[in-house]
């Protein structure tokens, strides 16, 4: 994971892309839509959710290219560390570099969309619980592709459809949260999710490489 971190941060592709792709969306939805308030407010979590889903999967294509190139995949397939705890630490590296400063970031962002105050621990604690999935569905996703050449695409194609439970519950949390709402139905949802794809997706990206492997 420590190596994944300093590849990420060295090569400028993880940490500062998904920022920058996170602040754009934020700054040129209200000039697409409009500047009135109640329009901004309205669509706010829904746009910050999608904004961070997409720059989640930015990165994917690079979490086991690298590893994969230098041959540094094939002994870690040999060696006695078990290939769903490699798949583990480097959905948490991705979560480390992409996820958290999403997370972290959305309060100043979701000032330009105008959301309500109610609605800030919300939209951080709801993208603090899911964006650990969009990680581990990414991880599963890389996994199914890695080896194919040009295959950011396809790793788009194929994880897309798998984020949207996680975006669709997410964005409720904090619309509801914004709003007054219960919100205990989406929140649950979330978690179970999120705990969800954790405990199942590191053996079926674990049994996808060992298979791109051979």
């Amino acid at each position: 994971m420590i190596r994944d971190l300093a590849l990420a941060f060295r090569s400028g592709g993880g940490f500062g892309l998904g920022l920058a792709f996170f602040l754009l969306v934020a700054v040129l939805v209200p000039l697409g839509v409009g500047p009135d308030p109640a329009t901004l407010a309205r669509i706010a979590p829904g746009v910050l959710w999608v904004g961070a889903a997409l720059a989640s999967l930015l990165t994917l294509d690079r979490m086991y290219a690298l590893d994969y190139e230098d041959g540094s995949l094939d002994l870690l397939a040999t060696a006695p560390l078990p290939m769903e705890g490699v798949v583990a630490m480097k959905a948490l590296a991705h979560w480390l570099v992409t996820g958290l400063p999403l997370t972290l970031a959305s309060p100043v962002l979701a000032l330009l969309l105008n959301l309500p105050g109610a609605g800030y621990v919300w939209l951080v604690a709801s993208l603090a619980l899911g964006t650990p999935a969009l990680s581990v569905i990414g991880a599963f996703g890389a996994a199914l592709t890695v080896g194919i050449k040009r295959g950011g695409l396809l790793l788009s194609l194929l994880v897309l459809p798998l984020y949207v439970p996680t975006l669709i519950f997410g964005a409720e949390v904090a619309r509801r949260g914004a709003m007054g709402q219960a919100l205990d139905t989406p929140l649950l949802l979330l978690a179970g999710i999120s705990l969800g794809v954790a405990a199942l997706l590191p053996f079926a990206a674990a049994f996808a490489l060992r298979v791109n492997l051979r």
